[in-house]
């Protein structure tokens, strides 16, 4: 999945790059699920040449061409699909969060681990090809979480969220959300800058779009968001709460909910939600070990597509309902779909993002990492 517009930033050659044209990984963990004319690939990438528990972190750049993972040395970066290790960073101490900005050389990072690099309240831009820091931001408090696009970088920590100019690092606004550990934010990659975060109020999130000069608060869940994901043009968003039972979806253009999903029905921890780039699947990691993989329905194509485009673009197969779904009036249980796939990840702590072709890249981490 590599986005058109590769631009480089300051005039510095795109390094480091992750290839595009080598041969996939081939390996015990190879899997493919085929529903119908539909398939979806799974590559699961283990750390077996890193001690345990040395991987930090692992995040996805915008268009889910490649990942980095974390760890107490530095950084490396990968390629997702064909799967090559392309690209690794001896700092000789800790890296415990970075962002990339789709393939260029600029990266933020954010310093973690028993020795970190740099302090975890401070946000460094990274020039990877001058191998140097180019500016940095400082907070009060430790950063819990970080995203760049092409203008914009967004750095979110326990009780607010911070967007700065890319160029200057001009602070341009600044939120209040909810007690937010995890750093939850979702930020758009394409197109209008539409930033997703948790609202002030417990179970809300607050959808922004900077080029429409627009808010919305909507109420997501009953309980604590625990997961957001939006896709990357901006049009859709998805939740998930601290009881890890429902994932809903959302336009983000008026916050309508357009999508009820169900992972179970027992408590678990959403570890994340991926989109893929035309929205017609939605797949979710937790704690259960559990990869779900859903389909999502036209009704949010109808807000932006013409009817002759929706024609085009219907998905097969559907998520499976409740067989008393005429029952959803009275009970909200029915009114959810569930995932018509799924496969396990042996005592995993897993990410998961969507390749070119719709290959669904899974990425795990090993039980206990830190964060």
């Amino acid at each position: 999945m590599c986005i058109r517009d590769r631009r480089r930033v300051h005039g510095k050659p795109q390094t480091p790059k992750c290839s595009s044209k080598n041969v996939a990984c081939q390996s015990d963990h190879h899997e493919i699920i085929n529903k119908k004319t539909h398939t979806i690939n799974n590559y699961m990438v283990e750390s077996r040449n890193l001690p345990r528990n040395h991987i930090l972190d692992i995040s996805f750049n915008q268009d889910q061409g490649c990942f980095t993972i974390s760890t107490e040395q530095g950084f490396r970066i990968f390629n997702s699909y064909p799967f090559k290790d392309t690209f690794n960073r001896d700092f000789d101490s800790g890296i415990g969060k970075i962002a990339m900005l789709f393939r260029s050389n600029i990266l933020a990072l954010v310093g973690g681990g028993l020795r970190p690099k740099y302090p975890p309240n401070k946000v460094i831009l990274w020039d990877d090809h001058q191998m140097k820091s180019i500016g940095e931001l400082s907070f009060k408090s430790n950063v819990k979480g970080v995203k760049l696009r092409k203008e914009r970088i967004v750095v979110a920590l326990d009780q607010r969220v911070y967007v700065y100019q890319i160029s200057d690092l001009k602070l341009i606004d600044a939120i209040d959300t909810f007690n937010n550990p995890q750093g939850l934010c979702a930020l758009s990659s394409l197109d209008d800058m539409v930033l997703i975060v948790p609202s002030k109020k417990k179970g809300f999130i607050q959808i922004m779009n900077y080029a429409l000069n627009l808010s919305v608060t909507k109420r997501a869940h009953d309980s604590s968001i625990s997961a957001l994901a939006i896709s990357q043009d901006g049009m859709m968003c998805a939740t998930a709460s601290d009881k890890g039972t429902l994932i809903r979806v959302f336009a983000t253009k008026d916050g309508t909910q357009v999508q009820e999903l169900r992972r179970g029905v027992d408590k678990a921890e959403i570890y994340s939600i991926s989109f893929d780039r035309g929205c017609y699947w939605l797949a979710l990691t937790s704690d259960k070990g559990t990869v779900h993989i859903y389909a999502l329905g036209d009704a949010h194509r109808v807000v932006y597509k013409e009817s002759s485009e929706i024609e085009e673009s219907k998905v097969e197969p559907r998520n499976p309902t409740s067989s008393l779904k005429f029952m959803k009036g009275f009970f909200s249980y029915f009114n959810s779909e569930w995932s018509f796939s799924r496969f396990h990840i042996n005592d995993s702590r897993a990410v998961v993002a969507f390749g070119p072709e719709d290959k669904n890249a899974v990425i795990g981490m090993p039980s206990g990492v830190k964060q």
